[in-house]
């Protein structure tokens, strides 16, 4: 299996790939048609690599289109599993669209910049001057419902599987359960409620590349958001994981697309 690989830090433990740099791609086009897979492609590439060299990537085109900002993802996420998702609004950042989203959600909620990763651009909502202050940082309007949790749950899935997973505590300045915003890392028990809707969405739209964040509310779980590129810090082996992960599946549906006389 011939692979092309654009992130030398994501697939440097893979074997008998091929590092290009993204901004040499042309200068690399013959490479890049012979080969089975070009793997973590930059956004901007996207267009040429799959409708222009007609090549077949991972992450999934899904995961990188629905993964790409929180809006796209939210209003996935609100048709296939609206009752596994906070209530959201979403809207153009005018005065009358602030004022209406003001009204209808009560306090305290959740306030994102819908381009935003590691817990950045998340802001708790107490009062309508903080309220005033987050519409001066977004051109779009995102409101979530609050969720009474003080931890959640980061589950990897890999081609089509969970292949690891943790609890994420919420950080001494509270709010914030992000590995990158100060939360702490358990391992534990992850509720097979939680893995069931990971599993469910995650087949559902063809992603095959994710951290998915999953709050537990009592029984229910609640999908946050999935990151087409997450980090594993803190957990032993988990990287390693989904090295495996990426390469077994791979070499499945390579095997899938093989007549049948050529697979060894």
């Amino acid at each position: 299996m011939k692979i092309v690989s654009f992130d030398a830090l994501r697939t440097l433990h893979l074997p008998n790939v091929i590092y290009i740099k993204p901004d040499n791609m042309y200068a690399h086009l013959d490479e890049i048609r012979a080969a089975d897979r070009v793997l973590f492609p930059e956004y901007w590439q996207l267009n040429a690599l799959v409708h222009g060299l007609k090549k077949q990537i991972f992450p999934s085109l899904a995961s990188y289109m629905i993964g790409h900002d929180k809006v796209e993802m939210t209003r996935t996420f609100m048709t296939i599993a609206p009752m596994n998702h906070p209530y959201t609004e979403i809207s153009a950042n005018t005065p009358y669209e602030a004022d209406r989203i003001w009204e209808v959600m009560p306090t305290p909620f959740v306030a994102k910049i819908p381009r935003s990763s590691m817990g950045n651009g998340v802001f708790l909502i107490d009062n309508i001057m903080q309220w005033q202050d987050y519409q001066s940082k977004s051109q779009t309007l995102y409101a979530q419902e609050y969720l009474p949790i003080d931890r959640d749950l980061r589950i990897v899935w890999v081609g089509n599987k969970v292949v690891g997973g943790y609890w994420r505590l919420q950080a001494e300045k509270g709010f914030y359960n992000n590995i990158s915003q100060g939360g702490q890392v358990e391992v534990a028990l992850i509720p097979k409620e939680a893995l069931d809707l990971v599993e469910y969405v995650a087949t559902h739209l063809g992603i095959d590349h994710g951290g998915f964040d999953v709050a537990m509310v009592g029984a229910t779980p609640y999908l946050i958001e999935f990151n087409r590129i997450f980090g594993n810090q803190g957990v032993k082996d988990l990287q390693k994981s989904v090295d495996v992960g990426i390469m077994d599946y791979l070499a499945a549906i390579n095997a899938q697309n093989q007549p049948v006389d050529m697979i060894v």
